[in-house]
């Protein structure tokens, strides 16, 4: 089982900037992706970024590219999204999950998931 916190969601003017983290407990996340997936109101669940645990390689949606980065730090277990140059249609909960299936950016294939954060972003 792994367990996943997110923290570091907030209101933020446009063109501000967010780090939102996900501490994950229970096992190594080696055999892991973690993945970030956004769900605004009435909105879909839509993929964000995805980082492989053990490569470190990342994946990140073309409506986040260049504005988003997600990064992980292994010693503590802990993933990260940074945001800048946020938009209003990033407003959002932004949720983190783990999977170990090779389809990273369905959210059907993740089994775990965190809580979920809000992000607000003003105009």
């Amino acid at each position: 089982q792994v367990q996943l916190v997110e923290s570091g969601g907030g209101l933020v003017a446009a063109g501000g900037s967010l780090r939102l983290s996900c501490a994950a407990s229970g096992r190594t996340l080696s055999s892991y992706t973690m993945g970030w997936f956004r769900q605004a109101p009435g909105k879909e669940r839509e993929f964000v970024a995805a980082i492989r645990w053990s490569s470190g390689r990342t994946y990140t949606s073309d409506s986040v590219k260049g504005r988003f980065t997600i990064s992980r730090d292994n010693a503590k277990n802990t993933g990260y999204l940074q945001m800048n140059s946020l938009k209003p249609e990033d407003t959002a909960v932004y949720y983190c999950a783990a999977t170990d299936s090779a389809s990273i950016m369905r959210s059907a294939e993740y089994a775990y998931w965190g809580q979920g954060t809000q992000v607000t972003v003003s105009s």
